[in-house]
């Protein structure tokens, strides 16, 4: 699909292979905190998943696609759209570069270009929001790049280890020419 291919990278369906990926950024602490995880995920629970991958998004009520370099089909991360509401024509959206080496090096940036522009062209929505950590500085500028502001915070949403920490909503609305 030409509407999921940028420069460098491009987003491609789950995969049964992709079963150690999802295994291992479902289960790195490191990042729990931006995917708001607290348990370990099984295997199984990811192979059964992977299974129910076919599920259209309106079925689902969400879209995960791998992120892959041009030149590979290897995931280098994932992409998300969640909490879809077909009716108010919104959802969530997510992403996450798995190896460090391959962060800030615009693959994230890419690959939420094309899923803003799959969201609004194709699936025909008119807004985008984003739940994000008011300390994640990477992902705050990541997002305000395509124009999302930040509409709100929610304080002392998130529990991190020690502390409470604030979530501010960010959302990027569709205005049609």
């Amino acid at each position: 699909m030409i509407t999921l291919k940028g420069n460098n990278i491009y987003l491609r369906a789950l995969e049964p292979e992709d079963l150690e990926f999802i295994y291992k950024i479902e289960n790195d602490e490191n990042i729990w905190e931006v995917s708001n995880t607290q348990t370990p995920y099984s295997k199984f629970l990811i192979r059964q998943y992977l299974e129910n991958a076919h599920q259209d998004i309106y079925e689902a009520k969400q879209l995960r696609l791998a992120i892959c370099k041009n030149n590979s089909n290897e995931a280098i991360g994932l992409i998300d759209l969640f909490d879809f509401d077909p009716k108010n024509k919104r959802a969530g959206i997510g992403v996450i570069i798995q190896n460090e080496t391959d962060r800030n090096n615009g693959f994230g940036k890419e690959a939420l270009s094309l899923l803003i522009d799959y969201s609004f062209l194709q699936l025909q929505l008119h807004q985008l929001f984003a739940n994000i950590d008011t300390q994640n500085e990477p992902s705050i500028s990541l997002f305000t790049t395509f124009g999302f502001e930040k509409i709100g915070v929610k304080k002392d949403w998130n529990f991190n280890k020690k502390s409470f920490q604030d979530e501010a909503l960010f959302q990027l609305i569709h205005h049609l020419k």
